[in-house]
């Protein structure tokens, strides 16, 4: 089980780069029953979709509002994560949404630079008061399309985003092309367990998976509590979050979730892609 508790240095991290990396966030144990309850839960199979990139490869996707009492849902709601979020935002923190992220050999899609908040933006959330935590179930690397994100974009504020080629929305191109002339890129390379906490204005992009191996990871995303959206959208409202403590995932096993209710349902074109092209 891990401990992980916030450091200063990883705080003083987040405020200056906009993201920091745990190693070992999840031990092995955990992590193979986080890995094993995703690919065998049949209500989160059923949830999956397909997002395009430009050349038509796919992302293979699956997002959820509400933590439940799944394995997976018990990872969401763990103290280490919670109490940092918490940290990191400065007050009571409560699931915004989490999603699976599943790019398979040879095949799966790259994402466009971006920002989260370029997003939530649209959906009626005020200000840039979310995080969100990368973990990776595979080992993640350039080969197989790992993460990337621009270091102390997040200070740069938020960008237009527009619907771009294929099914994706990204940030205004000439924007992120001044900021690629001044900040660098960092590749986020992990092994399975490994965590990277990332700021919602943090502009990040990941390639094509080109290698032989699968790149599949979770993401929880949190919003400050007092930053309640004042849209109805198909991400929530607030609602209390109940943490449990880090034992929680090997006291649960491999417990799947009891129905498809508590993931969301994805239309072909979700309202961000009704914005206009940039």
């Amino acid at each position: 089980m891990s401990n992980f508790r916030l450091s200063e240095e990883e705080i003083t991290k987040f405020g200056q780069d906009g993201y920091f990396i745990v190693k070992g966030l999840f031990d092995q144990e955990e992590i193979f029953i986080l890995r094993t309850a995703i690919e065998v839960d049949p209500n989160l199979k059923d949830r999956l979709y397909n997002r395009f990139d430009a050349s038509g490869r796919k992302t293979l996707m699956a997002t959820w509002n509400h933590p439940g009492d799944s394995v997976y849902g018990l990872a969401a709601r763990s103290r280490r994560i919670v109490d940092s979020m918490e940290t990191l935002l400065g007050g009571e923190v409560y699931h915004y949404h989490s999603k699976l992220t599943a790019k398979e050999p040879y095949e799966g899609g790259a994402w466009e630079w971006h920002q989260d908040y370029g997003y939530w933006y649209h959906n009626g959330i005020l200000f840039p008061h979310l995080c969100s935590v990368m973990v990776a179930l595979d080992q993640t690397n350039k080969q197989n399309g790992c993460l990337q994100i621009v270091k102390g974009s997040h200070l740069c504020g938020r960008i237009e985003h527009g619907v771009l080629e294929g099914e994706q929305v990204g940030a205004n191109a000439n924007r992120v092309g001044e900021m690629l002339k001044m900040l660098p890129i960092e590749y986020i390379e992990m092994e399975p367990g490994d965590g990277v906490f990332f700021h919602c204005n943090a502009l990040h992009r990941s390639d094509q998976n080109q290698s032989e191996n699968r790149r599949w990871t979770v993401i929880n995303c949190y919003n400050l509590a007092t930053n309640n959206p004042f849209l109805e959208h198909h991400h929530p409202f607030y609602t209390p979050l109940e943490k449990v403590d880090d034992s929680a995932i090997k006291i649960a096993g491999v417990r799947l979730s009891e129905s498809t209710v508590e993931f969301n349902e994805q239309s072909k074109n979700p309202p961000e892609l009704t914005r206009k092209m940039i």
